[in-house]
């Protein structure tokens, strides 16, 4: 199926299953039960999930097939958005121009990165894709500010020029939309206790998502995955067979830095308001973790680590003292208050520690991150299931009577 694997087109389905059903499957408690607290299947939060996802998969494209790791992504991401909401105010607020512009951009600023940063590998490539990431942060905050809005950001306005909704008779919204239909469209369907919520900008970004992970399948899978592969296990040997390994790495680098770049196009059509803090460096940090919290070098990897950061990010950052004393209400005084200060630190604004420590925790016991757990799991149900069917084919060799069908 279009040119997939058996395996990769059951994951690519997997994949649209997941985004296309995400609004009942991350709202798995009805509303105004003590469990709601972990519903996430709110718009704002499905789209960071698919977005950042996109994010992640283009950042691996880079780090899980040449072993580059670039702590300046952030820069392309905060690029992608500038030119994106620069489209919504002078052209159109039609969304597809602003994402057009926005890999295009993108992929012109990581092209110029990548020829100069590419010239070093290791640590001192890693330092200086963070050097340009901060560098283009400190410009937008605050030299390039008449372009960029400073630490005030920009957004569009109801005056902006917007040429071509002008001329087609819509010049004066300022809502983002998809040839008429506006990204913060919703739908909520009431099933019992539940509530579920459909949204046009969610949809539109989890068919991008889509897109976006069936290319790099492909990336994967085609001879220029492999030589990035080859990159990543010995680039010295390669270049003594004769292979220049500098334009498949720049090649990468700039397919990366476009991934980033529709990432922030993506997150201007969703939100239409852009700041200088997508550039700054724990933009840049926090990419690397879900590549390596999710798996480094598979596909789905990134995606689950990208859905695991911004679920903790909004759902464990909300859990104040008022929530745990509703959790543990049932319990004595003393020990209500014992559970309290016990799991206090952990969340609410201390959910950095909780992500911290996970993160140790996959690293050390699962360096292959999640996907290895998702997989030892499931060795674990093979091996079980083998085991009981050798055991039943050795009963059954005793009866001298044939296995069960």
């Amino acid at each position: 199926m279009f040119g997939l694997t058996k395996k990769d087109a059951t994951l690519l389905v997997i994949v649209a299953i997941l985004a296309i059903f995400a609004p009942f499957i991350l709202n798995p408690f009805p509303e105004g039960s003590a469990m709601a607290q972990f519903n996430a299947g709110y718009p704002d939060l499905m789209q960071r999930l698919v977005i950042f996802g996109i994010f992640a998969i283009g950042f691996n494209i880079l780090f899980g097939l040449t072993g580059y790791l670039s702590f300046g992504h952030a820069a392309f991401l905060g690029v992608g958005s500038y030119a994106a909401i620069w489209m919504m105010k002078l052209l159109t607020m039609n969304v597809i121009p602003a994402i057009i512009i926005s890999v295009a951009v993108a992929g012109l600023f990581s092209l110029l990165v990548g020829w100069i940063s590419l010239r070093r590998s290791g640590i001192y490539f890693s330092i200086l894709t963070l050097a340009f990431a901060q560098m283009s942060y400190s410009l937008a905050y605050s030299v390039l500010a008449p372009i960029t809005g400073g630490e005030t950001g920009l957004q569009p306005k109801v005056d902006d020029p917007r040429v071509l909704d002008t001329l087609l008779g819509g010049g004066g919204s300022s809502r983002a939309n998809l040839f008429g239909l506006e990204m913060g469209s919703s739908y909520e369907m009431a099933v019992g206790g539940w509530i579920f919520t459909f949204n046009a900008g969610y949809y539109i970004a989890a068919v991008v998502m889509l897109a976006a992970f069936y290319l790099s399948i492909r990336i994967f899978r085609s001879p220029f995955g492999m030589m990035l592969r080859a990159v990543k296990s010995n680039q010295q040997r390669l270049n003594y067979t004769g292979l220049n390994s500098k334009p498949y790495t720049l090649a990468a680098f700039v397919i990366s830095g476009m991934y980033a770049g529709l990432a922030g196009g993506l997150l201007v059509a969703m939100d239409t308001q852009v700041g200088a803090e997508r550039m700054f460096w724990t933009a840049s940090g926090e990419v690397v973790l879900m590549t390596i919290l999710g798996g480094a070098g598979t596909l789905i990897g990134p995606v689950l680590g990208a859905g695991f950061i911004k679920y903790m990010e909004n759902i464990v950052s909300k859990i104040n003292k008022t929530v745990l004393e509703q959790w543990f209400a049932f319990m004595p005084d003393g020990m209500e208050d014992f559970f309290i200060t016990l799991v206090y630190p952990f969340v609410g604004k201390g959910w950095h520690l909780t992500l911290g420590l996970m993160f140790m925790m996959v690293v050390i016991f699962l360096p292959g991150g999640l996907v290895e757990g998702g997989q030892r799991i499931g060795r674990i149900f093979r091996r079980k299931d083998r085991n009981s069917s050798d055991a039943e084919l050795d009963a059954a060799k005793q009866r001298n009577t044939p296995p069960a069908e």
